[in-house]
């Protein structure tokens, strides 16, 4: 073979700091461009038996999906794992969870059609082949044993890495379902500042849409179990990072966080590749290893990213990551809640002068109280149901001055914050009341 001419060759500029804080700072976009990007995980079940469906049955509804919609299947290895029509995705969790990953969208109203569309496509297709999804926060009925385990490489090495450094063990990636909200910053300085408020009001939201209060079919002493087994869970990429509060945090502050976490796997050719614990700073400094050939990438960033999962996480957006799955008026509620009190100056200004006190200790309080005591945890002698009421009028503020008549969204939110009762104390009344503590009744009562 003629030997390859000098303009063929690619040198590849060795990844920096300097390029992982550029990172962040590329989602950086005026507030015209701001948009609504939401995710929402369902649990599928047999509607005869009302087990977790096979790993054949999810085959069969991504395919019946896919043909009928026109969606693009995605493959690994022969196998359809996930699908895509444009900036939309459909996923699987660990658990065989279907996760929602929603377009960029302007506006409140088209976020919520496009859940109604999504749920409309999928139970079309999955009524033929009797399965149904369950809008809650955790599997209500079945053991870690029964769940089905789908066979992504990248699933594999979570699972495996969260047995070994966890109390929780895999039980946050195989049964619980969770919905968020990705929204925009215009700068270092915005970003910093909904950091804060949004990662100090977590807690706030995970009470309001506390939705698991059920396992292995019966109650399980929480309010919100899938809050809970994060709380147990990986404590180096996980909780509430009290250093977002610093004078010094910024995008660089978190790089630095994200750096000396130990990394998970690496995408190349086409395989996921276990990293053994490695950091990604070790990765940038060619630390002797089994992957000291491969050379780092921002694709290995951001992947790198996405494997943490603290209450709020960073990318070139923000994620909030505290609220239960639950049923429809509630996926869209969550993207409101958070809209409202973000992406409104005013709002947000409020939001910042109330928690300018809080301590690094009441956060963590309130992180871990609320899962169990929801909207009736003490904060600074008196019930978190005050705090969480003047927050949703903030949030209903902040979209009445957005001007997009979305405020009817919040309605779900406005009797469980009126009343201090959380979504999951009306599944406990049922269960205990005219469920008569048999727990197959929650699958018709949160059914999609």
């Amino acid at each position: 073979m003629a030997p390859a001419s000098a303009s063929s060759v690619v040198v590849t500029k060795p990844l920096t700091k300097e390029d992982l804080i550029a990172y962040f700072a590329s989602g950086c976009k005026p507030k015209e461009m701001w948009r609504i990007g939401t995710e929402h995980e369902k649990f599928c079940f047999e509607v005869k038996t009302l087990r977790p469906i096979k790993f054949e049955q999810i085959t069969a509804l991504l395919n019946g999906i896919a043909e009928r919609y026109d969606w693009d299947k995605v493959m690994e290895k022969e196998r359809i794992i996930g699908l895509k029509q444009g900036s939309k995705s459909i996923s699987l969790e660990p658990g065989g969870q279907l996760e929602l990953s929603g377009a960029p969208l302007e506006t409140l109203h088209q976020t919520c059609d496009e859940i109604r569309s999504h749920l409309h496509q999928v139970k079309t297709v999955a009524e033929e082949l009797e399965i149904g999804f369950l809008g809650i926060g955790y599997e209500p009925k079945a053991s870690l044993e029964d769940v089905t385990i789908v066979p992504k490489r990248r699933l594999n090495i979570i699972t495996d890495h969260l047995a070994r450094a966890t109390t929780s063990g895999p039980d946050v990636m195989f049964r619980t379902c969770t919905v968020q909200v990705n929204l925009d910053y215009s700068s270092e300085t915005d970003m910093i500042r909904k950091f804060r408020a949004s990662l100090a009001l977590q807690p706030i939201a995970t009470a309001i849409f506390a939705n698991s209060p059920f396992s292995n079919g019966k109650p399980n002493g929480f309010l919100s179990v899938r809050s809970q087994l994060y709380t147990d869970s990986d404590k180096n990429r996980t909780g509430m990072i009290p250093f977002v509060f610093d004078d010094s945090f910024g995008f660089e502050r978190y790089v630095e966080y994200a750096l000396d976490i130990p990394m998970l796997f690496l995408f190349r050719n086409e395989s996921y590749l276990d990293c053994g614990g490695m950091t990604f700073r070790d990765f940038m400094s060619g630390k002797i290893s089994h992957l000291s050939n491969e050379q780092p990438n921002i694709k290995d960033w951001e992947l790198h990213l996405g494997a943490i999962y603290p209450e709020v996480r960073l990318k070139r957006y923000l994620e909030m990551r505290g609220a239960d799955g639950g049923p429809l008026d509630m996926l869209c509620a969550l993207p409101a809640f958070w809209v409202g009190l973000l992406y409104d100056e005013d709002s947000l200004q409020t939001v910042l002068d109330m928690i300018d006190d809080w301590t690094t200790e009441e956060r963590e309080m309130l992180r871990t109280q609320v899962p169990i005591t929801g909207l009736k945890t003490m904060f600074r002698d008196r019930p978190l149901k005050h705090v969480a009421e003047d927050v949703l009028k903030l949030a209903k503020d902040g979209l009445e001055r957005r001007g997009y008549n979305e405020t009817g969204f919040l309605k779900a939110l406005a009797e469980v914050v009126r009343t201090g009762v959380t979504p999951a104390e009306k599944l406990l009344e049922l269960y205990n009341g005219d469920w008569g503590q048999n727990i197959d009744s929650v699958f018709q009562g949160l059914r999609y």
